[in-house]
């Protein structure tokens, strides 16, 4: 007779928590890192938990943070399950082997959703296959829009990054009882999650905290401190009450969710608009990250690995039927990607001439995408030669129009590709080999600090997942050609939905990322779909072009906020 495994029970800093086993892996969820952030803690920096006696139960996900819902056309791509409660500054750990004596790597999750979404109880963020192999998964939930990132007079600001903070502080403390390894720790995220990730990395209360880490799909940033603060102001007009953290903790967090919403709705990464974000604060956040990492001496001991998606900006752009909206505005669409970038008219020239068979809404999906997103972890792993590493992921959705669109590889990196919230994105059929790939580089940095392919260096080596290449690695036919559309994309798969193996290319942005760095011309002729009109680079005139354009895409019929 096969003897009942107990349950697993694990002491914390603040009490012992019962997990459960699933398939083997020890759960444990709902653990609390800090006080619930409401009454009087509201808008405040975090607290550690009240201790509890006796043993609490881990075997349900905890209340995840005030967020609004998706709207229609978002959420047939993406799942944001909600679980109500104010003790929402909770954590998530799969382990193998829970115990002292294991020492495990782990690797730490934050998750996106563009700081206003989101929650480590996303499905597709199940850690039991890096548990499966060797990896003790972390996975938190964060203060989110106005309660994690509004700025106020009245309290210190970026809450919602020192909510990580404090994460990451309890698995220094905690995470060898639960089998882990607090000298080996990987911090990762996507998208908002990357993002806080840089910021974390460059944060002076952070260091020695984190061995390595991996940014997906978002650069070290610091946002404007006056958008932010109109962002606020523009909440406390329609709420008719001070512009302050004491005023806004006395509105009920429905209401002040749905100010969000209203507020927020013209927000779109590709198009911009008022947005909550990281802040330089002079305090944990001291100046930008992105620059601290780049020229300062934080975090130089931290390997580091970065990666996109070869179309992000299709997933911003494809529901609801904006990017059809955008290709039939054209020249209009073009200058507001030029405002969006503070470009002149040569950076959409130079896109049309290195990709001819473009329409205007994939130049302006890839513009804005290289310069927000991609040039900024070049610019990373220029500084850092020799422990930076980076991919492209470049699997096109199953779902029509998708193609490898931003947040599509996550099932892949996760082992849940199959899961029903991860088919919502890639449809069904999506390759189980590019998730052995996928998945196994990010354990093997995690584990040994090399995911598989050369270091960063004058050769500029990108590991392509998904593309249908070879590994060919010091042969010419390595170079990947980016005039690669989705069309011909789709044309490299087996009709069975199998995927050939990674590869590395050398340098495949190269042509991209120069424009970037070469002098304006002195011809401001505009290129072909690019409005005569347009004003030069630096003009003040264009932020009032890009709100224009975000009004005209906004039209009756277009895709709002997700």
């Amino acid at each position: 007779m096969t003897a009942v495994r107990t349950d697993p029970v694990v002491s914390t800093p603040y009490g012992s928590v019962r997990g459960r086993y699933e398939n083997g892996i020890a759960v444990f969820r709902g653990i609390p890192y800090a006080a619930p952030p409401f009454g009087p803690r509201r808008f405040r920096p975090p607290v550690p938990p009240e201790p509890w006696d006796g043993v609490r139960d881990a075997g349900a996900f905890g209340p995840t943070a005030p967020k609004p819902p998706y709207s229609e056309a978002f959420a047939q791509y993406l799942s944001d399950p909600v679980v109500p409660g104010d003790d929402c500054l909770n954590l998530n750990v799969w382990t193998p082997e829970p115990g002292r004596g294991a020492r495990l790597p782990v690797l730490v999750w934050l998750h996106g959703g563009a700081l206003t979404r989101g929650s480590s109880a996303v499905p597709v963020y199940d850690g039991q296959a890096f548990a499966r192999d060797g990896v003790v998964l972390v996975s938190v939930n964060y203060r989110l829009g106005v309660e994690g990132y509004g700025l106020f007079p009245d309290t210190p600001a970026n809450p919602g990054l020192r909510d990580q903070l404090a994460a990451l502080e309890w698995v220094h403390r905690s995470i060898e009882n639960f089998g882990g390894d607090p000298a080996r720790v990987t911090l990762a995220g996507q998208s908002a999650g990357a993002i806080s990730t840089g910021a974390l990395l460059a944060a002076p209360q952070a260091q020695g905290l984190v061995r390595r880490a991996i940014l997906q799909s978002g650069p070290p940033e610091a946002a404007d401190r006056d958008k932010v603060r109109r962002m606020v102001r523009r909440m406390a007009t329609r709420l008719k009450i001070p512009a302050t953290a004491a005023a806004f903790a006395e509105v009920d967090p429905e209401l002040l969710l749905r100010t969000q919403g209203e507020v927020g709705r013209l927000s779109s990464p590709v198009l911009g608009g008022p947005a909550f974000g990281i802040v330089v604060d002079g305090d944990l956040v001291p100046r930008d990250p992105l620059e601290a990492l780049i020229d300062g001496d934080v975090a130089r001991d931290v390997d580091l690995m970065a990666g996109w998606t070869r179309d992000e900006y299709r997933l911003w752009l494809v529901p609801g039927g904006l990017l059809e909206r955008v290709d039939r505005l054209g020249p209009v669409a073009l200058a507001g990607a030029m405002a969006r970038c503070h470009t002149g008219h040569e950076i959409p020239r130079g896109y049309r001439t290195l990709h001819p068979e473009a329409g205007t809404a994939d130049i302006v999906g890839q513009m804005v995408t290289d310069h927000l997103l991609r040039i900024p972890l070049h610019r990373l792993a220029e500084a850092r030669p020799g422990t930076s590493y980076v991919y492209e992921f470049a699997w096109p959705s199953n779902l029509p129009g998708l193609g490898a669109c931003h947040a599509l590889e996550l099932g892949f990196v996760f082992g849940t590709g199959d899961s029903p919230e991860s088919v919502k994105l890639a449809g069904e059929g999506a390759p189980h080999e590019l998730t052995e790939a996928m998945h196994g580089a990010w354990v093997r940095f995690a584990v040994e600090g090399d995911p598989g392919w050369e270091a960063w260096d004058a050769s500029h080596p990108v590991r392509i997942f998904g593309d249908g290449g070879r590994d060919t690695v010091g042969s010419a036919s390595t170079v990947y050609d980016p005039r690669h559309t989705v069309d011909t994309l789709n044309a490299a798969y087996d009709p069975r939905g199998t995927v050939r193996t990674p590869y590395t290319a050398y340098g495949p942005r190269d042509p991209e990322f120069a424009l970037w760095d070469a002098e304006p011309t002195a011809d401001l002729t505009p290129p072909e779909s690019t409005p005569a009109s347009a004003p030069p680079h630096g003009s003040p005139t264009r932020s009032t072009e890009l709100r224009s354009v975000v009004r005209r895409l906004r039209l009756p019929g277009a895709v709002r906020r997700p």
